[in-house]
């Protein structure tokens, strides 16, 4: 059985979370604890050098970290990535957006606020965060104007991708009263079979 490391407080953990329960796929779930380091140990680097969460170990021993690239992995094969070359080049293009434009904002965000309590040194940085954060939402808004998940009718890995951070984005500061189309977009993401929502205090 494949094993997932990871804190389902954390967006890019419930990533991996989400698409599992959508197929299915059985896994045993173990919690890491970030702010008790305990992704610095020897034991976890020997899995991820990277020193971050989420990682798989495959059934196989084999490892996988980046939350994206698990995606990927999984998906493969099935409804959540399509088959076509060009649309999985727009899966990727949109995957790539939200590490680049989107998490750097708005989930940096969140952690700031939510995990570290908002500490007086980070204050400067926590706001900085805010105008790129609105403005990657400015850019999802739109495009769901249009388009009812990310790739047009059928949700795949990349609304995954989008959808971890963005709904949370009120824990880092966001308000996301005046996205409608995001508004709706996470109405119909929170119907595919399997959804489960995502813990907001760890057990």
């Amino acid at each position: 059985m494949d094993k997932v490391f990871g804190d389902m407080l954390s967006g890019n953990c419930y990533k991996v979370k989400l698409l599992m329960q959508f197929l299915s796929l059985p896994h045993e779930w173990v919690h890491v604890d970030i702010l008790a380091h305990e992704t610095q140990t020897g034991d976890f680097q020997r899995m991820n050098p990277n020193a971050r969460i989420p990682v798989v170990e495959l059934a196989d021993g084999h490892y996988l970290w980046e939350s994206n690239a698990i995606l990927n992995y999984f998906a493969d094969g099935t409804q959540f990535l399509p088959q076509d070359n060009y649309k999985r080049a727009k899966v990727l293009q949109w995957q790539f957006f939200e590490q680049y434009s989107h998490e750097p904002y708005i989930a940096t965000a969140r952690y700031i606020n939510k995990y570290l309590g908002l500490p007086k040194d980070r204050e400067a940085e926590y706001h900085g965060k805010q105008a790129g954060g609105h403005k990657a939402l400015a850019v999802m808004d739109r495009h769901l104007s249009d388009n009812q998940f990310f790739l047009g009718t059928q949700a795949t890995i990349a609304d995954i991708s989008l959808y971890a951070y963005t709904h949370v984005a009120d824990e880092g500061g966001f308000d996301l009263s005046d996205y409608d189309n995001i508004q709706r977009w996470f109405k119909d993401f929170e119907t595919i079979p399997g959804y489960i929502a995502m813990a907001r205090e760890n057990a």
